[in-house]
């Protein structure tokens, strides 16, 4: 046929490197797994005018893709990718984690895989199905009709102006007084605390911390070279007794800590255990950074210390990460104004600015009717699951650390375990995740019997039938 193309063997010599070249490159990202299989590849126009190679030439580079075996071509539709059979792991899975060790790095990584038939046990994250109807695609119309102008700018140093006007009364209806020019919008939690650090935390400083405590708290003090001091966590609090001897021996600046759902062990502080923290940090000149991150699923009646200081001595971080998207990143700062307005300038001199379109659909998605009805969910969902896994760990005769009645986490230490690293990496093969106890410790060369279970998955059948096994 006059429009058909030559075979491979007759065409020009001179096509052939480039052929080849092209071949290479989308078969070592097939390798990558940037093309997984069923993968429709880019059309022969589109690889074309990207590369500026001839329309020829790019033929040429598929017909060797599908010569080794890679791809096949689908008459009408273009050329896809083929299962190879081979086992790729991708760029980011470097061999020898365990023999790394399960550090914060490892964690955070596994916290950020998808993998639909693992069981993450130790996952940081509510169900996904219990967010999904605050999905975003639901709004987005709206955000743009909020002004699409903007969005092709960057936004105010302090963040999107009408969600921090959400955020005040938000945080009224728990407790906090706090006007606009008090709130900075972050990218995130994290970002947040980050900011603090680098305001705050000079070379060597000493810094109160939570023990077991938030694992990328520890990362983040350790890369600012802050000497890291463990507040011991109880069921009720922190350590008064403790908290008070190295107040008096080190007179550290700040302390980090979370009085409600604690991460990794679920506890709540109690009433007077907050009034006795407060009166400390006042003696001692101490500022409190309260990390809030699952206060919509707490009832606005619980205790929070920035609520009974009202940001005189609190820093108070809050965050939608769990409750509507962690694909969001959308967090902010509370704080006195003359404070918030330094953290502002930081964070236009690191990051410019935060994402308003982010900003903007948090606060479209506050302002509809629907919140407050996901709220009543997620509350009525992690109290279910909390009493469900609760009746899990009493069945494999695990210790629980705090039995509230409602959290994310459950702190277990399960019989027979006197290490959880090894636990994880004995089950690592059956893909249940596990997030061991060192990874939460200030000194994580300890051995700990500890692991934070997620009462979302902790319910699973293979992670019951594998720990069942063991202690068979």
């Amino acid at each position: 046929m006059s429009g058909s193309l030559p075979p491979l063997a007759t065409r020009p010599p001179r096509a052939a490197p480039i052929a080849e070249s092209l071949a290479r490159l989308i078969g070592q990202q097939i390798a990558d797994g940037v093309y997984r299989a069923g993968d429709k590849l880019p059309s022969l126009r589109e690889l074309a005018q990207l590369h500026r190679y001839a329309k020829n030439t790019v033929v040429v580079a598929f017909e060797m893709l599908v010569a080794q075996g890679l791809v096949e071509p689908r008459r009408g539709s273009g050329f896809y990718v083929l299962e190879t059979g081979r086992t790729r792991k991708a760029a980011d899975e470097e061999p020898g984690q365990l023999s790394r060790a399960m550090d914060i790095v490892w964690l955070m990584r596994e916290q950020l895989k998808t993998q639909p038939d693992a069981v993450a046990v130790g996952d940081g994250f509510p169900p996904v199905e219990w967010l999904a109807d605050m999905r975003m695609d639901r709004y987005h119309q709206k955000v743009v009709r909020t002004g699409l102008g903007a969005l092709f700018r960057y936004g105010s140093r302090f963040g999107y102006a009408p969600l921090r006007e959400s955020l005040v009364r938000k945080l009224g209806d728990v407790g906090i007084n706090a006007a606009p020019p008090q709130l900075v919008l972050t990218h995130g939690a994290n970002e947040a605390m980050d900011l603090v650090i680098r305001y705050f935390v000079p070379q060597d400083a000493p810094v109160l911390v939570d023990n077991p405590g938030y694992y990328p708290l520890f990362g983040k003090l350790k890369l600012a070279g802050a000497r890291m001091l463990g507040v011991p966590r109880l069921p009720d609090g922190p350590d008064i007794a403790a908290l008070e001897a190295l107040l008096q021996r080190e007179k550290p600046r700040l302390f980090f800590t979370q009085s409600l759902a604690h991460n990794p062990t679920g506890s709540d502080i109690s009433p007077a255990k907050a009034y006795r923290v407060l009166q400390l940090a006042e003696r001692h000149n101490l500022i409190l950074v309260e990390n809030d991150p699952l206060a919509d699923f707490k009832p606005t009646s619980a205790v929070r210390l920035a609520a009974l200081d009202q940001l005189e001595r609190t820093i108070y971080i809050g965050s939608f990460s769990k409750s509507f998207s962690a694909a969001l990143r959308v967090g902010f700062i509370a704080c006195n104004a003359a404070l918030a307005s330094d953290l502002a300038d930081l964070k236009a001199l690191v990051h410019v600015s935060s994402s308003e379109y982010c900003e903007r659909m948090v606060d479209v998605m506050l302002r509809d009717g629907h919140y407050e009805r996901h709220l009543v969910r997620l509350r009525q969902r992690l109290e279910a699951a909390t009493g469900h896994a609760l009746q899990v760990l009493d069945s494999l005769g695990a210790e629980v650390f705090a039995r509230p009645t409602s959290s994310l986490y459950l702190w277990s230490a399960f019989p027979g375990v006197d290490d959880t690293l090894a636990l994880a990496a004995e089950l690592m093969p059956e893909k249940i995740i596990m997030a061991p106890g060192r990874v939460f410790s200030v000194d994580p060369t300890i051995r700990s019997p500890w692991a934070r279970c997620n009462v979302g998955a902790i319910g699973s059948p293979r992670f019951r039938e594998a720990m069942a096994r063991r202690g068979g």
